[in-house]
């Protein structure tokens, strides 16, 4: 287990720590607190338990009590409810916008731009108190960057929080805010969603605009949203941030009814099958398979018809290894995009001193790579996600670990003097159920189902047919009534 530090509390008790974010706002229509106390007791928060965390790392105090002080709670339906934002998926206009890396950092980098998704959410009242840790351009599933430091996991802190969107979900699970902005290109909302023991759902491929900065990160891996404490959290979120934009390269239809109303709806018979195999030989923790083999169970007793998932196309071999060489073709010419675009803002190339030793191995090994190579690697990614998606034509939902392996300690996911992507071929396991599902672009749950003997979090990961959030939310609600979690305290808290 390694060392684990003794429980920690705030010195400032935060009074709405252990209310999500619709709980919140209705003590705001309420009358009972005012969007002031809410941000207030949010900053407290930060300011007591960031130190041991350090999930926030650029505080808007006071941009954000004054905010909170011109919120419109008759018209707003999250008027003063404090959150965070990370910083990457998304700019903050007039704000600092670092991307994990030292390069902006020391350029001072500040867009001019606020993201659609951001707009939409400080739109419906919601108000953001600061901008959280990520590794550089999100490429590590732990948030360890070299800029700003390691983000500790609140439930054990010589643990990761995961990554990319680590510092929101730290920030989320100890208490500081109810709801923490994250984004998804390869498992980044999901994983530390599960191992910080909070609901992180990444939507379908369309279902949320990415716009006006970005149009297609990723080709179309990425996708953006939030952690949250509940399922009726995320299904509120995604009702706010949803829908297509002028510009945007996919788009969805809109779902008959809204997503908020899928929780506690019936969820009639589900056909749902459950695996913890990978298609990579990832070895998984025994207890992170006992706690699916567990959920499975607990599906089946909900009237469910529950069955080990068979001729999975994610758990072929062949297919896997095909899809990961054409992934791993893109990737490094994606990261040479993040790279220039940097360049671009602040007027100078990054270089190997300014930037992390995998992420300027990765931007050079794009350079190499081809348009022709580049273009029939996406179509590869394409066509096998044919393939992938094709089990959901008979079944609703599949089942599987989020992550195999428990928070790892952190410090396990920098070069070697001889290779500077070994930190990234140490991380790879951590995506092996996560990064398909950004290649065939469905949306996918993550649900914190379980604790390990050690008092780690297990998230357990459920996925529907591409523009069935609807589907995964009626179910997540169904289990998180069965199994309810919300009364879980980390080791670091500030309620």
């Amino acid at each position: 287990m390694g060392h684990r530090c003794p429980t920690y509390h705030s010195a400032m008790t935060n009074p709405y720590a252990s209310l999500d974010a619709t709980a919140q706002a209705e003590l705001v229509r309420s009358g009972k607190a005012s969007p002031v106390e809410l941000v207030t007791a949010a900053i407290d928060a930060v300011e007591a338990t960031n130190e041991a965390v350090n999930a926030v790392i650029h505080p808007r105090f006071g941009h954000a009590l004054e905010e909170a002080a011109a919120v419109r709670p008759k018209e707003q339906p999250f008027a003063g409810v404090p959150i965070v934002v990370k910083d990457l998926d998304g700019t903050l206009a007039g704000e600092p916008y670092h991307a994990g890396t030292r390069h902006l950092r020391d350029h001072g980098y500040v867009p001019d731009v606020t993201s659609w998704l951001f707009q939409r959410l400080i739109d419906a009242g919601f108000v953001i108190i600061g901008k959280t840790n990520t590794p550089e351009l999100g490429l590590i599933p732990s948030t360890e960057p070299i800029a700003y430091g390691a983000t500790h996991n609140p439930f054990a802190p010589d643990r990761s929080a995961g990554g990319s969107s680590g510092g929101s979900a730290a920030a989320v699970a100890a208490g500081m805010v109810a709801l923490g902005h994250a984004g998804d290109g390869g498992g980044s909302i999901r994983i530390p969603a599960a191992m910080c023991g909070l609901v992180g759902l990444k939507p379908s491929r369309g279902r949320v605009s990415l716009g006006p900065v970005e149009a297609e990160p990723w080709a179309g891996l990425v996708s953006r949203l939030a952690v949250t404490r509940s399922v009726r959290d995320t299904a509120a979120a995604l009702d706010l941030v949803s829908g297509e934009r002028v510009g945007d390269p996919f788009a969805l239809s809109d779902p008959p009814r809204p997503f908020i109303d899928e929780v506690g709806a019936p969820t009639g018979t589900m056909r749902v099958g459950w695996t913890c195999e990978t298609g990579d030989g990832s070895v998984v923790d025994p207890e992170i398979a006992g706690a699916v083999s567990a959920a499975a169970t607990l599906i089946e007793s909900l009237g469910h018809h529950v069955s080990e998932a068979t001729n999975l196309p994610s758990t072929d071999e062949a297919l896997v290894g095909e899809m990961t060489t054409h992934f791993l073709t893109a990737w490094p010419v994606w990261v040479t995009q993040s790279v220039d675009q940097m360049a671009v803002w602040t007027g100078t190339a990054p270089t190997i001193d300014t930037l992390e030793a995998h992420t300027f191995a990765l931007s050079e090994l794009g350079r190499t790579i081809g348009g022709a190579a580049y273009a029939s690697a996406l179509d590869g990614l394409r066509l096998l996600s044919r393939r992938m998606v094709s089990w959901w034509d008979h079944n609703d939902v599949l089942v599987t670990p989020t992550v195999g392996q428990l928070a790892p300690i952190l410090g396990q996911f920098g070069p070697t003097d001889d290779d500077p992507l070994a930190g990234v071929f140490n991380a790879t396991p951590i995506v092996s159920f996560t990064i398909a599902f950004n290649i065939t672009g469905q949306p996918a749950i993550s649900l914190p189902l379980a604790m390990s003997s050690g008092g780690v979090p297990i998230g357990v990961q459920l996925v529907a047919a591409p523009g069935r959030e609807d589907v995964l939310l009626r179910l997540a609600a169904q289990l998180e009534s069965a199994n309810p979690w919300a009364d879980r305290r980390p080791v670091i808290w500030a309620g």
